[in-house]
This record gives structure tokens, sequence and C-alpha cells, in this order.
């Protein structure tokens, strides 16, 4: 017999009590599950009225065309035909496939050819501009003319174009009157040094001890955020900061005013420093670039030099105490000094060694005839400015060397790096103090004399104050500032004149003055 929904012999067959009708049992659950009446009658009906059937087990008879050898043929046959149609099918695919490849690769090969063109091209042009450049002395590169599209702010137009990666450029060296000029600086601000007092106007221990913050100013981008570099006009009153975002903020601290925001760099800006006779400026970025800006009378800041001589990030920049002269420090192992009126490079300096580390920080000795610079190999080098020669290396410190300052009394060098601080006597050329105000795994970001050299910064996970030894003291920690930043990382500390306040520079982008309260402190931005 036969299922009533399906015409089939049911595997499970089932009757219905009301109409005596055979089921497969699992078609008419489903019915029922769905309608809940009888298929065929149309009556009410339920899975209680639902009674299976006990029977041998079903053997399904075979399909017509498997009754005979023809008929298996025939089934033989269309299982073939099937199988030919897919792998046709397939063929065709495979075949789409290859052609899209050929043209891929027909397309890549045709780019590979106009970019070796291309590059070859670049290679001719960069060799016709350094042979160029070889025909004019480097000061006439530099030099800028009477129509040099030069806007406010440091923005200018397109004949300011990069010189070619390639050219190798020819530099004066420094010249017997110059290293004169150096020399007598040297011998008058000896003579200055020995009978040098400590100012009376200088801020004492126990006002340090008082200073808390009294303004906090936001200055860069919110986008990109973090102070970098931080310097002080102390006659001026003046401040500097270099962002990440690419842009220097001039900050008059007196008025609580911004003077300038200083536009151009195309990276974060590593290094900046004031000039401390005239209106300039100096800004170092890793972009490669140093620039030069002048002030002019409505207040704003023109780029008068953008200085390319180095092939990698421009991590410090320090000026001379003539301020006739500056020095670049870079990661391409190199530092370069240059004439500040015309912003002619008169030498660039590699280790004559052979070595390949770059330079973290540089700064001038007071008395403008050494140079000492912090490598990325925790060495620290002290150079002879007239001779160029690298007349001392200390070594000791554990990661790259983050700053470097030397004290007005001509004698100690204080160095940090991810270990600390390190003080050095420059007379026994011997580390005589370290100190290690933070855990291993936070680095000191600064360190920063005052400029009477009574006052040691220390600037990392917070702020630091250390008096200076002389014959009645110790080096102490006066004070201890904590990074209102928020996100523990003080990257660069300053003193005011006299000490009379101190700058700090986080990576957020506002700049902290610390102070007595109440004292000559400007509203806050």
């Amino acid at each position: 017999m036969n299922c009533s929904i399906s015409g089939e012999v049911p595997e499970e067959p089932v009757v219905s009590r009301n109409s005596g009708l055979l089921f497969e049992k699992r078609l008419i659950e489903r019915h029922i599950s769905d309608y809940g009446k009888c298929p065929i009658t149309g009556e009410p009906l339920t899975m209680d009225d639902i009674v299976p059937i006990k029977t041998g087990k079903i053997v399904k008879p075979r399909p017509v065309q498997a009754a005979s050898i023809p008929g298996m043929l025939g089934m033989f046959q269309n299982e073939w035909d099937g199988l030919m149609l897919s792998n046709f099918a397939l063929e065709q695919q495979l075949h789409t496939a290859r052609q899209e490849l050929s043209h891929a690769l027909y397309q890549h090969d045709a780019a590979c050819r106009v970019i070796a063109r291309l590059k070859k091209e670049r290679d001719e042009a960069r060799s016709l501009l350094a042979q160029a450049e070889r025909q004019y002395p480097v000061s006439a590169l530099n030099a800028p003319t009477a129509n040099a599209p030069v806007l406010s702010n440091g923005k200018r137009a397109a004949e300011d174009e990069d010189l070619a990666p390639g050219a190798k450029k020819i530099h004066p060296g420094i010249s017997s009157s110059v290293i004169s000029e150096l020399t007598d600086c040297n011998a008058a601000l000896s003579q200055q040094r020995k009978k040098r007092q400590i100012p009376a106007t200088l801020a004492p221990i126990e006002a340090l001890e008082s200073y808390t913050q009294i303004s906090s100013h936001p200055f860069h981008k919110t986008n990109k955020q973090g102070i970098i570099s931080l310097d002080i006009h102390c006659s001026k009153d003046l401040i500097a900061t270099g962002g990440i975002d690419t842009n220097a903020v001039i900050f008059d601290r007196s008025s609580g005013q911004i003077l300038s925001t200083l536009s151009g760099h195309s990276k974060k800006v590593t290094s900046v420093k004031f000039v401390a006779q005239g209106e300039s400026i100096l800004t170092g970025s890793a972009d490669k670039t140093v620039r030069l800006w002048q002030g002019s009378d409505d207040g704003n800041y023109n780029c008068r030099h953008i200085l390319k001589d180095h092939t990698a990030e421009v991590q410090a920049v320090t000026v001379h105490a003539t301020n006739n002269y500056f020095v670049t420090a870079s990661l391409d192992g190199s530092w370069c000094f240059y004439e500040l009126s015309s912003g002619t490079c008169l030498t660039q300096v590699f280790d004559s060694s052979g070595s390949s580390e770059g330079y973290t920080s540089a700064a001038f000795h007071p008395d403008g005839l050494i140079l000492g610079t912090g490598t990325t190999e925790s060495l620290v080098k002290i150079w002879d400015v007239k001779s160029q020669a690298n007349v001392a290396r200390f070594d000791g410190h554990a990661g790259p060397v983050t700053a470097i300052s030397f004290s007005e009394n001509g004698y100690f060098l204080a160095t940090a790096a991810h270990d600390g601080v390190k003080l050095w006597d420059l007379r026994k050329l011997k580390n005589f103090r370290n100190f290690a105000p933070y855990d291993s795994e936070t680095p000191t970001n600064s360190v920063e004399f005052d400029h009477s050299g009574s006052y040691l910064a220390i600037a990392g996970s917070d702020i630091r104050i250390y008096q200076v030894a002389n014959v009645k003291s110790e080096w102490n920690c006066i004070k201890t500032f904590p990074d209102l930043s928020g996100t523990g990382k003080a990257t660069c500390v300053k003193f005011g004149a006299d000490s009379k306040y101190i700058a700090v520079g986080s990576m957020d982008r506002n700049l902290r003055i610390f102070g007595l309260p109440g004292e000559d402190a400007p509203t806050e931005s």
C-alpha cells in the first residue's frame, strides 16, 4: 500500500483512526503540526488519532530504468554527460583566470618599465643639479634674494624646493678669522667666570620649595599633542615651544599672549633655540631641516633660511656664546657649524672613527670652544670646535643620551638617558655622581642647569629640582613637581630668569609654569 500524501510505499506507515487512510509518519506529523487536519478528508486530526503499523522491513522497488541493462546504460550515459558538462565549465573558468592573470602581469611589467625610466630621469636630473651646485659657492645658494618669496610665519612659495638628496655639498670650512672670534670670546668669558658671583636676585632655595603650578597654556593642536622642545629668552621673558604638531609657538609670559606660531616644518619640531641678541629663533625638525626665523616689526616671524645639510632627523640645535654661530646635530651621524647671518654651513663633521651612531643631543660649553654631543649608542662625545676633533668620550649610560647641559661654572656636565642622569667633571674627565630618580622602565627626558649654575632640573615621569653642591651643601633634591599632564612624560624643562619660575613641557599640548603663587603670574590661557 502507498502513502495517501506521497503516493509511495511508506518507510514508517501509520493509519488514521478516523478515516482509515495510510500515511508516511514524518509527512503526516508535519501536516498536522502545520494545519491540524486530515490532508485528504479535511477533518480535524491530531497525533493521538494516528496509529503506527508494524510491518516487516520494506524494500523499495528498483526504478524502472534500473530494471534492465538498456535502462542502466541510459543512466550511466546521463551521469557521464553531466560530468563532461561540469568539466567543460571548469575549463572555461580556468581559461578566463589565466587571461586575467596574463593581463595583470603585463600591466605590472609596463609599470615597472615606467618606474625604471622615471628613476633614470630623476638620477640624471640630480646629477645635473649637483654639477650646477659645485659651480656656485654655498653662500650663494643659501643667501636670500631681494625677490625671494618669503611669507609670514615661514610659509615659502614654490621656489623653495628641496635640494637633491644625492648632491654632495661643499663647505668652506671654519676660517682663521672665525677661529679668532671664537678664541677671543672664550678668553673674555673665561676671565669673567673667574670673577663670577651668584646674583643677589637669584631665587633662594626656600622660594623653590614653595613653587607650585601658577599657569597652564594649551598652545599646540589637540590631534597631535606633545611639547618636545622648549627654550626661554630670559631678557625678554619669551618662551618658545616645539610640538609634535609640526609647529613652534612663541609665547610672551609677562602678557600671557602667543606672539607667533611658526608653521613650515612637515614633521615634529625636535629643538627650538632663541638667539640671545636680535630677534632670531632656530627650529630643528624630524623633517631633516633647520629653519632660521627672523622677527619683524609687526610681531610675526619670517623664515629667512631653510637649511638642508642633514640627511636624517635633526635632534638638537645649540647657539654659540657669540650669538653669531650655531650648531645642529642629527641622526645622520654628523653635526654642522653654521654662520647665523648668512645661514651658511661652514663645516659638517662626521666621526673619523667611522662610527655610525646618530646624535640625539648637543650643547655648547659656556665658553664656546667645546661642544658636547650625545649619541644613540649611549656615548657622550666632547669636541674641540676649532679643530673639530673628538677630544673625549664618556660612556656608562644605557640607551640614547636624551639631553646634555653644561653648568655655568664651566666644570660640570650633566647628561640624561634611559638610566637617569650622570654628572661629569670636565677637569678630571670622569663621572662623579649619578641620579636614578625613576624606575627602569621610565627614561629621563631632560636635564638642565639654571643660568647661575646653582640648580639642576630633571624631567621624566615628574620634575625634580636639585641644589648644586658647594662648600656648604651637597646635591640635595629640594622640590619635586608631579607631571600634571596625566601622561607621565615630562619631556623638557627650563629655568626662567634668576630661576624665578620653571617652564615644563609634557606629552599633552600644555606649557606649564611653576613659581610662587601670585608672584608675577600671567592669567591662564
